[in-house]
């Protein structure tokens, strides 16, 4: 693999069909399905915002928006289900900038493309500012039941992401696991209140860079 003074290079240019399978794309619905989902949404946003994600019940969503309590569960299943529907747009955002947006983030141009490392770290800093932006909420998505995490569907993409970009290593796949590790939102949320944010965001880069050849 190619090398310059800020280490190996990234190991795509162009974004990978792997990935481009893996990002999400906004849901395919009727008018009037959609009508229903954005109030869902923008009833369960104010909601968390007002009392907090933990103090909020389906009934009240529900309420709030105007739907049947049927209607929502059956739309949603439940409040981690809400939870990662109103992330969905953060992450595209975050998806499409690491697939297409300028470097150290993205990959830059095919002659010229960012490193490995500068990547890894653009992508923990994004990350961490996506995380703490909405930590309750990720939470929320990622602990509602054992293995919640790692089923949903943004988590595949960051790993797949990670891994690529870890595969100067023997076990890229087990790696990313463990890099992504430090960026739970239980974890993220437990050290945060404790270290504040700078350190918080200088040990996990350092972490998880660190696992670079």
């Amino acid at each position: 693999m190619p090398r310059n003074d800020s280490g190996p290079q990234s190991v795509y240019a162009t974004p990978p069909a792997e990935l481009l399978q893996l990002r999400a794309a906004p849901p395919r619905e009727r008018a009037d399905a959609a009508r229903n989902r954005a109030a869902v949404l923008a009833a369960a946003a104010s909601l968390f915002r007002e009392r907090g994600v933990e103090a909020v019940s389906m009934d009240a969503v529900a309420a709030e928006a105007g739907v049947g309590k049927g209607t929502l569960f059956r739309r949603f299943g439940d409040k981690a289900g809400l939870a990662t529907a109103l992330l969905d747009e953060q992450e595209r955002a975050l998806q499409e900038a690491i697939l297409f947006g300028p470097p150290p983030l993205g990959p830059g141009p095919a002659d010229a493309p960012a490193s490995a490392r500068d990547r890894l770290s653009a992508f923990v800093d994004a990350y961490l500012d996506y995380l703490l932006a909405h930590l309750d909420l990720v939470r929320m998505s990622e602990t509602a039941a054992p293995g919640a995490r790692y089923r949903i569907g943004a988590y595949r993409f960051w790993h797949q992401h990670v891994a690529l970009l870890l595969a100067g290593r023997p076990d890229p796949a087990a790696d990313a696991h463990t890099a992504l590790a430090a960026l739970a939102a239980d974890h993220v949320r437990a050290i945060h209140a404790e270290l504040g944010p700078n350190r918080l965001r200088t040990s996990t880069r350092n972490l998880i860079t660190a696992l670079l050849p």
